[in-house]
């Protein structure tokens, strides 16, 4: 994740005031880290990831960094049998950096999670440049590109596309 990317989390979280942050894509705790600087002092951050050892860096990452073990929670698993059992509108910010292949599904399950004025956050939308190149595509690309169009599209988001690192989209949840 660029500093930039991170940065903007950091403010993001910020801005949204959070005490409740959902994250689909543990990996090693960088986005976690950053996410978790910007919430409230008194924020939890529910991590999602099929890979236990992901989650292990991370924790050893946000315990390094001085973060009381009660600030993170983790839950191994994929993205999609897990999300079913967070809470209705129990989430400020949703981050979603997981497969791209299920943003799409990523941001029905944010659209339940999040409370009104919630944001939602998609990490990696602009594909490497892919998502503007015409011609044939992988379908990651053509997957953010229904994202993109989903988003802009609905009547219960306000979205902007910040273009630092590979690309965020984010959206408040009116």
């Amino acid at each position: 994740m660029s500093p930039s990317t991170g940065a903007a989390l950091r403010l993001l979280a910020a801005t949204v005031d959070a005490k409740a942050v959902a994250e689909i894509g543990t990996g090693t705790g960088v986005s976690g880290l950053h996410l978790l600087r910007g919430m409230r002092p008194d924020g939890v951050l529910t991590t999602v990831d099929p890979e236990p050892e992901h989650q292990q860096f991370a924790r050893q990452a946000f315990r390094a960094c001085g973060f009381a073990s009660n600030r993170a929670r983790f839950i191994p698993g994929r993205a999609l049998d897990v999300l079913p059992r967070l809470a209705d509108a129990g989430y400020d910010l949703v981050f979603c950096d997981g497969d791209r292949l299920e943003y799409l599904e990523y941001l029905a399950e944010s659209l339940r999670l999040l409370r009104p004025g919630g944001l939602v956050v998609f990490e990696g939308v602009f594909a490497h440049g892919r998502t503007i190149d015409s011609g044939p595509q992988p379908t990651e690309v053509i997957r953010i590109r229904e994202l993109l169009r989903t988003v802009r599209e609905s009547q219960d988001l306000l979205p902007s596309l910040l273009p630092v690192g590979d690309g965020l989209l984010c959206a408040v949840k009116r």
